[in-house]
């Protein structure tokens, strides 16, 4: 009864806001678009009448309307961050009219990425451009998340994963969309090696919206960030095919008549990089995604969309022998292992949505959303290891070994099996009550299937005897089994309203929300207020000043639900929580950007200082990317911090970036162990840098570094009571080479048949260019005494690619 009065309530307000439509002003008005040198509309152009307060700002189309006195002469300044004043003057204001304006880049040069980085963002979300992806150095293979990484609050510390934490978050905590819809990811992936592509396909990709936190009442109930892609709708046949070591990609897009669509299909193996790794093994990763975005436009006003994706992940694996160095110059240990037996892994989904949405006039707009996502995760391994550890020389292999220390055998099994469907319609709206007002709504509900059969462990034996032991019985050291099926429906529901105001002191941006939701398995019902403020002052409008604060609960999925409970024999049975509640982080956060201009040049300098308050949190450790929970909420903590970012053409004509971000975040786990958040890193400085050759526009070099603080590390199976020590430090540099040879101006390949392709590039690009050996985990050995010991796992070593894109 309290949902249905929510979402009564809603509605109410709701019609109540739309009502207000058709209130006309009896001034003269005056209205028109404000568009840049190329026809974008631009939003948040101050619009004002000269010698008086009177004023308006442009919406993000570019609209404006303001009111004046019927028979004065008006003179309107035109004003907007990066462009040119521009100054119109209507000698008599007779009746309403329509007044267009054209504004000029304050920099002739400014290419088409200066001007997406110096828009104008007074709320807390961030433009990314996805076109840098074509010539970025990744060794993931091209991914959106591979950008995100450098930007300011965000860290990765596994280069063959798209994962990410956010302000000491882990991935779980991020939610992201493609046109309005909310995608997932596979449950049971455990590392980097099995994960294949992420869902988002950059060649399909229009626009991305990246929030580090403080994010609106319309983005879902998750804890630390938001991700939104909107894909394209291309006005002509377009299209694109690269190729490399890594895999190969095609994408077309087309319109004819009412009819748009773009489609990608993607194919990537990483068996030349996993070669690196110290397992000498088979590997034999195939990963595979087909995308296609339709829509059609029944007539000017309805309009449908269809996004439909079908991805197949499959993961061989067979380990022949390992051999690390490791240890310190005064204590060097070597370790070597022989394997026998495989892995076989395969992670299929499916997803398809559809969305359709009428626009009644330019002011209101509304619709329907469904869709639907299918998962079925298979893991299976029987690993045989037998390993020695020995005291090993400085410099040497391990064939020159000084005395051995362990001589052991283990074995891994598992059998996993997981089937998941989510399902889910809901309705939006979008009710704009003037220029400077505009009305958001939605309702949503959600079904949820999941079985879940899980059954793995592990033996170990140190030099002949069994571990662990206990008396006359012999265990296994770990093992985990699971035989559950959960069926539930969630419903959640917002409203959020963006106000724009001018008065004598600048231009404020007012954006307020409430986010309410229901989940019928642990009968908790949750509300989530959330606000921010943007600040322009008339007194120097190279400042934008911004502070956002709310309530970001996050119910808990599958995964968190899980807790472990022993059998009568030992055993680890998986149970799920239906007493377990949401997590909930309230954000404070206070930034601003601050843009100026040297050497003829434009830079922006952001910065947000930022608090997390952490309540009822689900404690959980993370071994690779692999993360387990408590399944209980029995912990609260906080994360604050500062994130700073310096963006500008440190090179004419090529953007660059450095970030730099300090953290700190704790725990508290049962009133009692005090450690650190699983990502708590001190500090993470990523830079990337764009630059072309001297004499040669056509030649670029991109560059993408990174330095993080080490992450904490536990021994598996154990919580945070055995926390230890921190991963040494993330440091890796990837740079890549890029050759224009067809398209543009003066192009080398100028014949008639290579100017039907905008660009062709060749590239070569150098990962890890130091052949730095980071750690991304441990492997545990156990000695006789039942002690255990950590053996870093390295990632990733030097590698080179080669690459070709061709665009048309």
């Amino acid at each position: 009864m309290k949902i249905r009065a929510i979402i009564i309530a809603l509605l109410i307000s709701i019609l109540f806001g739309i009502s207000l439509f058709g209130q006309d002003g009896k001034r003269a008005k005056i209205f028109g678009n404000v568009r840049d040198a190329e026809g974008n509309p631009i939003e948040l152009v101050n619009v004002s009448v000269k010698g008086t307060i009177i004023g308006a700002a442009t919406n993000e189309k570019g609209y404006y309307s303001l009111s004046a006195n019927k028979g004065d002469s008006v003179v309107l300044i035109f004003s907007c961050l990066g462009y040119n004043k521009a100054e119109r003057i209507i000698p008599e204001l007779s009746q309403d009219m329509r007044l267009n304006v054209k504004m000029s880049y304050m920099s002739i040069e400014l290419g088409e990425v200066s001007v997406t980085a110096h828009r104008v963002r007074t709320d807390m979300m961030e433009t990314l451009d996805a076109s840098k992806l074509k010539i970025l150095p990744d060794p993931s293979g091209g991914s959106i998340e591979s950008l995100i990484i450098t930007y300011a609050g965000v860290s990765s510390n596994n280069e063959l994963s798209s994962q990410y934490s956010v302000r000491g978050g882990n991935y779980d905590e991020n939610i992201i969309y493609v046109n309005g819809l909310e995608v997932f990811r596979p449950f049971l992936i455990r590392s980097g090696q099995q994960e294949g592509l992420s869902f988002i396909n950059p060649e399909m990709t229009e626009n991305v919206q990246f929030s580090a936190g403080g994010f609106e009442a319309r983005y879902g109930d998750k804890m630390s960030s938001v991700l939104d892609i909107t894909y394209k709708k291309p006005t002509e046949l377009e299209g694109s095919v690269s190729a490399s070591m890594m895999g190969a990609s095609a994408y077309v897009g087309s319109s004819i008549g009412k009819l748009t669509q773009v489609t990608g299909l993607r194919y990537k193996t990483n068996r030349s990089l996993l070669r690196t790794l110290d397992t000498e093994a088979e590997y034999d990763p195939n990963y595979t995604d087909l995308q296609t975005f339709i829509t059609y436009r029944f007539t000017s006003k309805l309009e449908a969309d269809f996004l439909g994706n079908m991805s197949i992940n499959n993961y061989n694996f067979i380990p022949h022998e390992r051999e690390t160095l490791y240890g310190t110059l005064q204590n060097p240990r070597a370790i070597r292992v022989y394997f026998e037996g495989k892995e076989r892994d395969r992670f299929q989904k499916t997803f398809g949505a559809l969305t359709l949405k009428y626009t009644q006039h330019e002011n209101l707009q509304y619709g329907i959303q469904t869709s639907a996502f299918n998962s079925r995760e298979e893991e299976s391994y029987d690993i045989t290891g037998a390993y020695n550890q020995n005291i090993a020389e400085a410099g040497t292999t391990t064939e020159e070994i000084i005395s051995p220390r362990d001589v052991a055998f283990y074995r891994e099994h598992a059998r996993n099996r997981l089937n998941s469907n989510v399902a889910n319609v809901g309705l939006f709206g979008i009710a704009k009550i003037n220029a400077a007002n505009t009305l958001r709504f939605g309702m949503n509900a959600q079904y949820e299937h999941i079985i879940d059969r899980i059954s793995e462990w592990e033996s170990r034996d140190s030099s002949g005897y069994s571990l662990p032991q206990t008396g006359v019985s012999v265990n296994v050291i770990s093992n985990l089994f699971s035989d559950n099926k959960l069926e539930s429906w969630r419903y959640s529901a917002y409203l959020q309203d963006v106000f724009k105001f001018r008065t004598e002191k600048g231009l404020f941006t007012i954006i307020g929300g409430l986010r309410g939701s229901y989940w019928d398995y642990n009968r908790e019902l949750i509300i989530s207020p959330r606000a921010s403020v943007g600040f322009i002052p008339n007194s120097n409008q190279n400042l934008i000043l911004r502070f956002a604060s709310g309530f970001y609960y996050q119910p808990p999925f599958y995964k968190e639900l899980r807790v472990k409970e022993q059998d009568e024999f030992g055993n680890n049975i998986i149970k799920l929580n239906d007493k377990l509640k949401s997590q909930r982080s309230t954000h404070f956060i206070l930034g601003g950007d601050y843009t100026f201009r040297a050497a003829g040049r434009n830079f922006k300098f952001t910065s947000e200082l930022y608090y997390k308050m952490l309540d009822d949190i689900n404690p959980y450790t993370v071994d690779n990317i692999k993360i387990r929970y408590y399944g209980e909420n029995c912990a609260k903590g906080y994360a604050m911090g500062v994130d700073m970012k310096f963006f500008g053409e440190f090179v004419p004509g090529a953007d660059s970036w450095l970030s730099v971000s300090f953290m700190r975040s704790k725990q508290t786990i049962n009133r009692v162990i005090e450690a650190p958040m699983p990502n708590d890193q001190a500090y993470n400085i990523s830079l990337y840098f764009q630059d072309y050759f001297p004499g040669n526009r056509r030649a670029m070099v991109n560059l993408k570094g990174i330095l993080s603080g080490g992450l904490p590390v536990t021994i598996p199976n154990k919580g945070w009571e055995s926390y230890l020590r921190r991963l040494p430090p993330y440091r890796r540099v990837d740079i890549g080479f890029s050759y224009q040879i067809a398209g543009g101006k003066d192009a080398i390949m100028d014949s008639p048949f290579f100017r039907n392709f905008r660009n062709i590039w060749l590239g070569l690009d150098i990962f890890n260019l130091f052949d730095i050996s980071n750690t991304n985990s441990y492997y545990w050995i156990t000695d006789v005494y039942n002690q255990q010991h950590p053996v870093p796992n390295f990632l990733t070593g030097r590698q080179l690619n080669v690459r070709l894109s061709v665009d048309y």
